[in-house]
C-alpha cells in the first residue's frame, strides 16, 4: 500500500528545535513530482497548513512559522523534511505530511510535537 510516514515529533523545550521526516513507502511514490504539505492540528483547533512545498521545490509558509520553519525535500531519498527552530508552545500539536498530485492524496497518520515551557 503507498503511503507517507512521518516520524521526528517528540517533546521539547520553547526555543529549541525538532526536524520532522516525511517519507514514501510501498509503491513508486516519488515525491519529487508531489506538492507536499505539512499541516498541524492542535486540540479542539482545525487542521492547518503549516508549509507547502511545489514540485519544482518552492517553499511557501504559514505567517505563523515563517522564518522558524524550513521545509526541504532529498529527492534522493524520497523524503521530505521540515526543520523547525524556535519553537514555540503554540506549535504543539500533531504534525502531517500530505503528498498530492493530480487525483492522488496521501496522508500521513501523523506525528505528535509537544512544546513545553
Amino acid at each position: 500500500q503507498v503511503q507517507v510516514v512521518e516520524s521526528g515529533g517528540g517533546l521539547v523545550q520553547a526555543g529549541g528545535s525538532l526536524r520532522l521526516s516525511c517519507v514514501a513507502s510501498g509503491g513508486i511514490l516519488r515525491l519529487q513530482y508531489y506538492i507536499m504539505g505539512w499541516y498541524r492540528q492542535a486540540p479542539g483547533k482545525q487542521r492547518e497548513l503549516v508549509a507547502v512545498l511545489s514540485s519544482d521545490g518552492s517553499p511557501n509558509y504559514a505567517d505563523s512559522v515563517l522564518g522558524r520553519f524550513t521545509f526541504s525535500r532529498d529527492n534522493a531519498k524520497n523524503a521530505g523534511f521540515l526543520e523547525m527552530n524556535n519553537l514555540k508552545i503554540e506549535d504543539t500539536a500533531v504534525y502531517y505530511c500530505r503528498a498530492s498530485r493530480g487525483g492522488r492524496d496521501y496522508w500521513g497518520q501523523g506525528t505528535q510535537v509537544t512544546v513545553s515551557s
